[in-house]
């Protein structure tokens, strides 16, 4: 550091002084100021000895380290890579808020002889850090090693392959090493002057200046300074094809890869970053796959850009450095190009043109925010800029706009909340800044307007509110925003613009209320306000979008019986069945048959449909539909066949067949459809040979094989009928080789509709002397005792049925009071169910031909329960009590004589 005039002043004041002390005073001040140049200068040489790294020289020993890296004993590594593909435009890869603390990347190292390694280059050397956490996937960012001047330094350390296979390179390496160090390095330098420079959000400069320490005018001293502008160093199409690499390897590598290897780590930290999911917690099950984050990408440095590509750029630089008038020029320029073309979206971004656009957003001209508003609302639509647009925060100051009194803001501000709350972050911001209530005080402009006044007016009140419910629309895929719009009042102003007549606001407000009605409270609220009749009428519209959307909230809402009856009411089933004819848009067909299968849910709704020839046209959707239509169809089936008029037109119109074939599908919720179907078909003997004669029953049988309980259950339940209605069904049984022994494990499950429902099988297998023979030999009695003590009136009422018929083989009786079954039972007698009191007091009849259970029916009060239930009605009841008392009765008239005689 060079001397300055401070010197020399100070002197002349002491010399000026007629102080006889005057000398002693100039050399203390001598002292004083060498002294403070002595420690000025050894805290330079300190500060330079720490910070001896910046993102160029890490950049450069990454690189090089990856070129003596890959597969083979000679190399280096075996991977090295950056733990983020984003660079910002300092050249840091690491969050702006670590970047205060000079950290410049975060690498993954896998060493051949060690495990991989979490590794921070910082402006003050290399270290090891935490690592990855197992459930965030976030990096630990706290030290857990002393620090090295560079990377190679620390990996020699740490690796003593590394370090002997570098002393083999080390010609190869220093040569390599050399030509990047004697580059010119003008250029660099002008870059990181240039960088503090570069256009920064108010928030990002005003955290800069409060943490930014400035240690002089050298160079060796300059601190990094955080940047928030991205700049990707991957290619879109390569990262694309790590990410299926990640899933070949993930299902075990199917396809051949030619790409470099990929690491494990490296390959989960790609898959991390480009899906995060940002909050599973009170995020509905509606939320579709735009929810997942894309990844960013940046056009190629190199590619060739069309020429709007760069006009952009142009008229961005006049935004940033222009006055009002030319600001409002270049905006009328630039949404003169065609927004909606990617490239013309991502030159705005690359250039830093979004955060002047939200900058403009805060200013008071109006003419500004309309022109930004209007470019942020096209270019919104893209999924990258969408996520850029929140990590600007852009969204609070979008959410302001709202209260404005000019209604061209508010609609412009709405649309692109419209656009770009399309995944959960932005949802989420949205509800946190108030934007719900402010969206759902704009329906309320199209209520408000009266009738002298213009039409423009009305136009512009209408419009607001149409921008309002495309806002809300896409707020509502969130379960915390769905209940933030109904605290709010959103549900009486959407019924009441439920009446307007222009189709592009019935569209989002459909929409809105279809997303809604996923929850109960919001189906309560849809009767209460009575807009089932206003969906019902809006079926009848031509518009395709607005038929779509009405169907799928009768869909939503159907669940209920009420609902149902009021679709039916307003005349809503016809048009339901009409739209069944066209099939050409599938997304609305999907809507329609789900509407349909909900509503067939009430017989008098099955009996219009069958009027209405919707069962032969629904027989028809069976083949070459996709899958989302084929589980409404054959669900709606399922529900038809219940009655015995439908279940011979869907055989007469050949329906069996396509229903049998679905049964080898692999979608959960078609599986438990189509065989709710083919079960209630095989009710009806014609229906059920054809079944037999197409394997249906063996197919139905390896289905209790599936790993979900649901289509277990419902595969069980549909082998009753096949049973009970085969010609030859013990046979048949027998004939499944491993199918008895299948059955009688399934008792061990935890699933009570299994249990259930299996219990309902066993019931019409024992029927069966010989199968019955085969399951007790398979452990049937003691797994069925175990279940005996249940609460579950269903479980309880097939578990009696089995023991019943379970019975009627060898011991069995017996077997089932050594296994303290019979106690439980006599408990089932207090059942309000009437099936139960049936089924037990016929299992208790067979059970007490053995005179040990008597005594405990007897000690546990059987008698008393069953006498009441000789006065029953149901006359298999009443015979089933009276057996049982008959046989306790002779028992006790027995063992009375016994004693006497």
């Amino acid at each position: 550091m060079k001397e300055d005039t401070s010197v020399v002043n100070i002197l002349d004041k002491i010399t000026k002084d007629e102080d006889p002390e005057s000398e002693i005073k100039m050399k203390l001040g001598k002292l004083l100021k060498q002294l403070d140049l002595h420690l000025l200068n050894r805290s330079l040489k300190h500060i330079s000895l720490e910070i001896c790294l910046n993102p160029t020289i890490v950049k450069n020993d990454i690189e090089l380290l990856k070129h003596f890296s890959g597969k083979g004993e000679q190399t280096v590594l075996e991977s090295i890579d950056y733990t983020s593909d984003y660079e910002f435009s300092n050249g840091c890869r690491a969050p702006p808020w670590r970047q205060i603390h000079g950290e410049i990347c975060y690498v993954l190292v896998k060493p051949h002889d060690v495990e991989a390694l979490c590794i921070t280059c910082s402006a003050e050397g290399v270290f090891l850090n935490g690592g990855k956490t197992d459930d965030e996937g976030e990096i630990n960012y706290e030290r857990k090693s002393e620090i090295y001047k560079d990377l190679v330094t620390f990996l020699k350390e740490k690796s003593a392959k590394f370090s002997e296979n570098m002393s083999k390179q080390d010609v190869r390496f220093s040569e390599e090493w050399k030509k990047e160090k004697e580059e010119p390095k003008e250029a660099p330098k002008k870059e990181e002057a240039a960088a503090p420079h570069k256009a920064l959000p108010a928030s990002g400069k005003s955290m800069l200046e409060k943490n930014q320490i400035n240690f002089g005018r050298s160079q060796m001293t300059k601190r990094l300074e955080p940047s928030l502008n991205w700049k990707a160093t991957v290619d879109f199409k390569e990262h694309k094809s790590l990410l299926r690499d990640t899933q070949e390897e993930k299902h075990g590598g199917r396809l051949e890869r030619s790409g470099p290897p990929v690491s494990p780590g490296r390959a989960q930290l790609v898959r991390k970053s480009a899906e995060k999911i940002e909050e599973m917690i009170s995020e509905s099950s509606s939320e579709s796959e735009e929810d997942e984050e894309p990844p960013d990408h940046r056009q190629e440095a190199n590619a060739d850009l069309p020429s709007e590509y760069w006009q952009i750029q142009k008229l961005v630089k006049y935004l940033k450095g222009g006055n009002q008038t030319a600001t409002v020029i270049a905006l009328c320029s630039m949404k003169d190009f065609n927004l909606a073309q990617e490239t013309c979206q991502l030159a705005i971004r690359d250039v830093g043109g979004l955060e002047v656009l939200i900058n403009l957003l805060d200013t008071d001209e109006v003419k500004c925010k309309i022109g930004s508003l209007k470019i942020l609302k096209e270019i919104s639509h893209n999924p990258q800029i969408r996520r850029n647009i929140v990590d600007l925060g852009g969204l609070p100051i979008l959410v302001n706009i709202l209260d404005s009194p000019h209604k061209s803001l508010k609609c412009l501000a709405a649309e692109t909340i419209a656009n770009v709350a399309k995944f959960r972050r932005a949802r989420r911001a949205v509800r946190h800044h108030g934007g719900i209530t402010k969206l759902v005080a704009l329906l309320d402009c199209a209520q408000n307007s009266e009738p002298a006044q213009s039409s423009l007016y009305d136009a512009r009140d209408v419009e607001v509110a149409r921008c309002g419910a495309l806002a809300l629309w896409s707020c509502s895929k969130s379960y915390a925003n769905k209940e933030a719009i109904r605290k709010a009042g959103g549900i009486p102003l959407l019924a009441g613009l439920l009446k307007t007549s222009h189709e592009n606001m019935l569209i989002p407000v459909v929409g809105t209320l279809q997303e809604c009605a996923s929850e109960e409270n919001y189906r309560a609220a849809i009767k209460a306000e009575r807009i089932i009749e206003n969906l019902v009428k809006n079926l009848n519209s031509e518009n395709e979008q607005l038929q779509e959307h009405c169907a799928m909230a009768i869909y939503q809402c159907a669940e209920d019986k009420e609902t149902r009856d009021l679709v039916r009411l307003h005349g809503g089933l016809k048009p339901l069945a009409s739209l069944l004819n066209n099939t050409d848009n599938k997304e609305r067909l999907a809507a329609v048959t789900g509407a349909i299968w909900k509503c067939s849910i009430s017989k008098e709704n099955v009996t219009k449909f069958r009027e209405y020839k919707a069962i032969e046209t629904l027989v028809g959707l069976l083949t070459d539909q996709p899958e989302e239509v084929l589980v409404n169809v054959v669900g709606a089936l399922g529900e038809c066949c219940q009655e015995y008029e439908n279940r011979v037109l869907v055989r007469k119109c050949g329906g069996i067949q396509p229903l049998v074939n679905l049964l080898v599908g692999i979608n959960q919720t078609l599986l438990v459809n189509v065989t709710k179907a083919v079960g209630a078909c095989a009710v009806e003997p014609e229906s059920m040979m054809i079944i037999d004669r197409l394997d249906g029953v063996r197919l139905l049988w390896s289905l209790l094989k599936n790993p979900h309980p649901d289509v277990k259950a419902s595969a069980a339940w549909a082998l009753c009928p096949c049973i009970q209605n085969a010609k030859d069904a013990g046979e048949m049984v027998r004939s499944f080789v491993g199918g008895l022994e299948l059955v009688v494990n399934l008792l061990k499950s935890d699933n009570k509709e299994v249990l259930a429902s299996v219990c309902a099988a066993i019931t019409n297998i024992a029927k069966d002397q010989e199968n019955l023979a085969v399951i007790t030999d398979h452990g049937v009695v003691p797994l069925l005792s175990k279940l005996a003590n249940t609460n579950n009136d269903k479980l309880r009422r097939h578990l009696a049925e089995a023991i019943s018929r379970c019975c009627m083989w060898g011991r069995n009786r017996v077997t089932f009071g050594e296994y303290k079954a019979v106690a439980p039972l006599v408990r089932y007698l207090r059942s309000n169910d009437a099936n139960v009191h049936r089924a037990t007091a016929q299992a208790l009849y067979q059970l007490s031909e053995d005179a040990d259970n008597c005594i405990t029916m007897h000690e546990n009060g059987a008698v008393k329960l069953l006498l009441d239930m000789v006065g029953s009605p149901d006359q298999d009841l009443q015979e089933a009590a009276a057996g049982c008392i008959s046989n306790i009765r002779r028992l006790a008239l027995a063992t009375e004589k016994a004693r006497y005689t």
